[in-house]
């Protein structure tokens, strides 16, 4: 029997998992979480969680909630909230997110751009000051 989880957005659903070993081209779309520890070329767009274990790679798009990524990404990422690069991450592209989160010893190659509230009052609060 396939155990069943609590995915990001707080419903009951059965993993999405790409497993090591596997190669997919093309697009995945889930309204729940998935998980990539085989290879993914293409894009990815999940309602929940996107994990990218340290086997897994990925080359193309996630739009996800969130993110943690420990294996390899050449991709341009849209996260609504929290991405996170683990220690053993290579990235290479661009991230636009609310929150960001790299260990020591990820490898970081791209671009950045913080979105969200915080940005908001943090430029409010610079264009105050200027005043």
């Amino acid at each position: 029997m396939i155990k069943k989880y609590s995915n990001g957005n707080g419903e009951i659903q059965v993993p999405n998992i790409i497993s090591q070993g596997t190669t997919v081209t093309g697009e995945v779309i889930s309204n729940g979480d998935v998980r990539i520890d085989g290879t993914l070329t293409g894009k990815i767009t999940a309602k929940g969680k996107v994990v990218i274990g340290k086997d897994g790679a990925v080359d193309g798009e996630i739009h996800c909630k969130n993110t943690d990524i420990s294996g390899k990404v050449n991709a341009t990422m849209t996260v609504q909230e929290l991405t996170v690069f683990k220690a053993t991450a290579f990235f290479t592209g661009k991230v636009t997110t609310s929150k960001i989160s790299i260990e020591s010893g990820a490898r970081f190659s791209g671009e950045c751009k913080m979105t969200g509230m915080g940005m908001e009052a943090a430029k409010t609060k610079n264009e105050a000051k200027k005043e």
